[in-house]
């Protein structure tokens, strides 16, 4: 499935199908940068008022991208560069079929996954983070899907900027997210815990602050489907790694990585990024006697040679490789030459051991 601007149509109306004119939608996507929205996309502060230290402040390029204009503008580029590079994608989407609901990975910029959610009974849909308009237009269209709902993870133009072009497109669409986060086209923002229904679907969101102060994961229930919880991370949690700490301390990234865990081994993890191959060699280097980390990565080394995604995988399996979710385990800790001071707090250690990882991980190459 092409990327690129095919044959216009009819525009859509409200939230109805998809049948309403992906070369519209390129036209909204090239005014968007015109309008009052974006130079109004900021991140707030931390909620004690000031940015983190390891944050906004101590890190310039991230600032520029985050909170100025020129992000935007980097965004755009990134899309167009990847359209032209990937015309079908970065991977080979692997749908997931559940009986009653249908999840679609959708490859988009160079690495970055969305995710149309589709009650197969209604034809509604949701979307989570739809970084490209275009490709996100394109599986609706060809799903025959009507899109009533985005789901933002977090404000990051790159699981953001394709907010405001199907908000047009589709006007009866909500978009949610978190207030923390200056998420573009916001129109319901959520707590910690609340929930959305999205016809048969219902989506609880999770606060998980750490790699932005605002990012939000979400949870589809598969019990009503015969199916396991499945998370659409975001930047909080990769196959074997977890998103860089923009805007908050390993002690809140931790924390919102139990909150993550604490889901259930079951559940299905379907992350913002295709990292696969990149953060399970990492990890090879920490852990050298780890058989599960080492069947992972031939597995994963195998998909990627066939351009094939490689997610899901589960929580469970996680926990067996991902160093990140591994902090209390004395073969990594002893790796990183770590040790628990005397009264340390247990959790206060494992953040330690998470800010080593995270340290040695920002500064490892891919050869």
């Amino acid at each position: 499935r092409a990327q690129g601007q095919p044959p216009g149509s009819a525009p859509g109306a409200g939230g109805g199908g998809g049948r309403g004119g992906r070369q519209d939608l390129q036209g909204q996507e090239n005014n968007s940068a015109a309008r009052t929205r974006v130079p109004g996309f900021y991140p707030p502060a931390n909620p004690q008022g000031t940015p983190h230290r390891q944050g906004v402040s101590a890190l310039p390029r991230y600032s520029l991208y985050a909170r100025t204009r020129l992000g935007y503008l980097f965004y755009q580029r990134q899309v167009k560069k990847a359209r032209e590079r990937y015309p079908l994608g970065h991977s080979v989407p692997q749908p997931c079929h559940f009986p009653g609901v249908k999840i679609l990975p959708i490859p988009v910029l160079s690495n970055n996954y969305s995710y149309l959610v589709i009650d197969t009974g209604s034809g509604q849909a949701a979307v989570v983070d739809p970084s490209d308009p275009l490709a996100v237009q394109a599986a609706i269209e060809e799903e025959g899907v009507m899109l009533e709902a985005i789901f933002c993870t977090h404000k990051h133009w790159d699981h953001s900027g394709g907010n405001a072009a199907l908000r047009q497109q589709h006007g009866s669409c909500k978009v949610y997210g978190s207030t923390l986060d200056a998420i573009p086209e916001l129109t319901n923002p959520l707590e910690d815990k609340e929930k959305v229904k999205v016809g048969c679907l219902t989506f609880e969101a999770l606060a998980t602050p750490g790699h932005t102060v605002g990012h939000m994961v979400y949870v589809l229930d598969g019990e009503p489907f015969g199916a396991p919880p499945c998370l659409f991370s975001g930047d909080l949690l990769f196959l074997a790694g977890c998103g860089r700490l923009f805007e908050g301390s390993p002690e809140t990234m931790l924390a919102s990585l139990d909150v993550a865990v604490g889901l259930g081994e079951d559940t299905l993890l379907w992350p913002g990024h295709e990292y696969a191959l990149e953060c399970l060699t990492f990890a090879s280097l920490l852990e050298l006697d780890n058989p599960a980390l080492e069947q992972k990565l031939q597995w994963a080394t195998q998909q990627r040679q066939e351009k094939r995604s490689t997610c899901p995988s589960t929580l469970g399996e996680e926990q067996t490789y991902n160093p990140f979710l591994r902090t209390h385990r004395p073969e990594l800790q002893a790796v990183l030459g770590l040790r628990r001071d005397g009264g340390e707090h247990p959790d206060a250690f494992r953040a330690r051991v998470l800010k080593e990882v995270r340290r040695r991980k920002d500064l490892y190459k891919p050869t």
